[in-house]
């Protein structure tokens, strides 16, 4: 019985504070409030996502996870073209963008990630970590590899999310040639000699 009582807690919290982070900036949002929006005791965000920060990681994982994960494992399975990959990405980004749960979603994101407002540990599922990509550039090597997803997301991350702060989605022209151009620098050629 308690662990489903601190299951159905954490879902208040995190629903909670979806909710006031739908119609106010983050900065607004206090965790008193987030708590006393999901009915939880004021520590109640310490105990279970240590802090606000891992709290919002925690809710961006589990709300936007599931639209990576089957499609991100199926296509990197036996490291496919990159576009592949890359459309895999940009998909559900696209769909983000046009629902106002979503925008906020994409708020979030671009506020963590460009920000880098929690550190690499606060991630938690396989496609949030940067370990992840790192092998899928089979012509570079891993360290350049990270580099070059890195970019790719930052840029990836800050042109959906300025737009969802607009409330705005970026035209299909748009997402043409930010594909066209993450697709290029993930599989430039990397300059060195062998």
């Amino acid at each position: 019985m308690p662990a489903r009582v601190s299951a159905a807690t954490r879902e208040r919290l995190l629903t909670a504070a979806e909710r006031l982070l739908l119609t106010e900036r983050y900065d607004d949002v206090s965790v008193r409030r987030i708590c006393t929006e999901a009915g939880a005791n004021p520590a109640a965000v310490h105990y279970h996502f240590g802090s606000k920060e891992a709290l919002v990681a925690a809710l961006l994982e589990e709300r936007l996870g599931a639209l990576w994960a089957d499609r991100l494992t199926e296509v990197t399975a036996d490291t496919g073209p990159v576009a592949d990959i890359v459309d895999a990405i940009l998909t559900p980004f696209a769909d983000l963008a046009a629902d106002p749960l979503g925008r906020l979603h994409l708020r979030l994101l671009a506020q963590f990630v460009i920000d880098r407002q929690v550190g690499p540990d606060a991630w938690q599922q396989q496609w949030f970590r940067i370990d992840s990509w790192a092998d899928l550039l089979p012509q570079v090597g891993e360290r350049e590899s990270r580099r070059r997803w890195m970019l790719a997301f930052d840029l990836i991350i800050m042109r959906f999310g300025r737009a969802a702060a607009d409330e705005r989605a970026l035209s299909p022209s748009a997402v043409a040639t930010l594909r066209a151009f993450v697709v290029a620098g993930l599989t430039a050629p990397t300059g060195e000699t062998s």
